[in-house]
């Protein structure tokens, strides 16, 4: 079942409009997340909204949103004003120009939603801008309001629905030259490149994401896992990095090893169904992976709170 769309409304070019629902194309709730805890006590910390003067607990109610124009002065702004202020933007994507993927920095992409039609109604009109879009292999660069602000969206089509990537405006990309102005002109050699290109041609491939594992993510299942089971945690001992003398020597000792054969490789891990996360991983309840064992008891307070 899908997840509860961020945003309802209608896509719209020019005089054709359907009604579209926008959906998160990512999640990091799979990920291991952890709760802050009162060492002395194991309880979870708890943050309470309070007034900076006085101390006092403030109610979600009397809670309003300020703009600091001065030290300690505030102009108030209240959800009405807010709302007076809708762009039509807040219901309705205006497709405003089309545009080549190329032509799009990285720099300015944030995140990316998933578009199809809301309801069973304009699947026509839909399928139109999306097969257009295809046809002129072109990205499609309209506006929309997520969370009371606009924002630029580049629109391209991915099966049967859109893809939706929110850019940001030139104010909120900062200039690469305060970063890349001190970094020294270097002259690099045609020895060095035919070198440098050999190990790329030695490494080239193409990209797979079901290639790639989250080894901190894993890491942290492992230690977990460790904790619960009573296993005394030991630090590992770290890689150190080296300082290159020689630049061409470094080169050609990585061709070499580039090109030695390659080791035989490890039994491949089963691989696990798509989209399961890594929690899954964890014991189960009783400390042995996939068990919950037969008595059904849960672990002593003291194991829940076991150090390393």
């Amino acid at each position: 079942m899908a997840p509860r769309a961020n945003w309802k409304g209608f896509l719209r070019l020019s005089l054709v409009t359907c009604p579209v629902a926008l959906y998160p194309a990512t999640s990091e709730s799979e990920k291991i997340s952890f709760n802050q805890l009162n060492r002395q006590t194991g309880h979870r910390i708890k943050y309470l909204k309070v007034d900076a003067d006085t101390g006092d607990e403030v109610p979600n109610e009397d809670i309003v949103k300020g703009y600091q124009f001065e030290k300690d002065q505030f102009i108030e702004v209240t959800k009405e004003e807010l709302e007076e202020i809708a762009l039509e933007s807040t219901r309705t994507i205006e497709i405003d120009e089309f545009v080549d993927r190329a032509d799009i920095d990285p720099r300015y992409l944030i995140r990316p939603y998933y578009l199809r039609p809301d309801g069973k109604v304009g699947h026509d009109a839909f399928a139109v801008i999306r097969e257009t879009i295809r046809e002129m292999d072109k990205v499609a660069i309209g506006r929309v309001v997520l969370t009371n602000r606009e924002h630029i969206i580049a629109l391209e089509p991915l099966d049967k629905g859109l893809v939706g990537t929110l850019l940001r405006y030139p104010y909120e990309v900062r200039s690469e030259q305060e970063y890349f102005d001190e970094i020294q002109d270097v002259k690099v050699t045609k020895d060095m490149l035919d070198l440098a290109r050999h190990i790329v041609n030695q490494k080239a491939g193409t990209f797979e994401p079901e290639k790639f594992e989250d080894h901190y993510e894993t890491a942290l299942v492992e230690l977990i896992n460790q904790k619960r089971a009573g296993k005394t945690i030991r630090p590992k001992e770290r890689p150190k990095g080296e300082n290159v003398v020689d630049l061409m020597e470094a080169l050609r000792q990585s061709v070499g090893k580039e090109a030695a054969p390659a080791q035989p490789a490890k039994p491949a891990k089963k691989t696990r169904k798509a989209g399961a996360g890594q929690k899954e991983m964890l014991m189960s309840i009783e400390g042995k992976k996939g068990s919950t064992g037969a008595s059904g008891k849960k672990p002593a307070a003291a194991t829940r709170r076991r150090s390393a």
